[in-house]
């Protein structure tokens, strides 16, 4: 008996991206903040106290589940090295350019002997609007006429759900956004593309890596 093999899309969880909300195949809507970091270690000793009281507060006021994500990648530093570059042609100096090109070469023999890793961190913030599509199609189920028994298909409402549930994350987002200001943390939504090319690289670790080998 031929044993059927499922695609490597079918275990990635992901239904769409829409307008920066990440819709699961489950119907659970997700908004991402990406956030800044604090320097804990150069804070004194009554402001790491402080910091940790305010933190422990944020945490205890949330009425709803929140995820923290800490993402550790190898830096690129091909970008800034082409950026270096660039100016190494139109430096008229020849002094300046040596010491550039200098300064390319030990920065790039750097990073290739050492592994300097660049963190993310997130918040993803989850609502599943499953309470407002039951009722919504109940509300349906006492309109949609019926014929020789058998129920007509109801009507779409997918539109009217997700904006809801737009709603919702965003107030959500407000709340966690506050509540990290008062720690001295920035947080901010990411944008569709940004998410897309933020779950390209976790689904393709092996892709990131080549490019950055290029």
């Amino acid at each position: 008996m031929a044993v059927k093999s499922k695609s490597a899309q079918s275990f990635v969880p992901i239904k769409e991206v829409r307008d920066g909300i990440v819709i699961l195949k489950d119907g659970t809507m997700k908004i991402i903040l990406m956030t800044s970091s604090v320097n804990f270690a150069l804070k004194s000793e009554d402001e790491q106290t402080g910091l940790l009281m305010q933190f422990q507060n944020f945490l205890n006021s949330l009425e709803f589940t929140t995820q923290i994500s800490i993402q550790s990648r190898r830096l690129d530093i091909k970008p800034y090295l082409a950026t270096l570059q660039e100016r190494v042609k139109g430096q008229l100096n020849d002094l300046m350019r040596i010491q550039t090109e200098e300064y390319i070469e030990f920065i790039r023999s750097f990073t290739e002997s050492t592994n300097i890793m660049t963190k993310t961190f997130l918040v993803i913030v989850p609502y599943a609007p499953e309470a407002l599509l039951n009722t919504k199609r109940k509300i349906l189920d006492k309109i949609i006429l019926k014929k020789d028994g058998i129920k007509a298909k109801p009507a779409k409402i997918d539109l009217e759900i997700f904006e809801e549930a737009r709603s919702q994350l965003q107030q959500r987002a407000n709340v966690i956004k506050q509540g990290l200001a008062r720690v001295g943390v920035r947080a901010v939504p990411l944008g569709t593309e940004e998410i897309i090319e933020m779950y390209y690289k976790i689904f393709n670790p092996s892709d990131t890596q080549k490019a950055q080998k290029v």
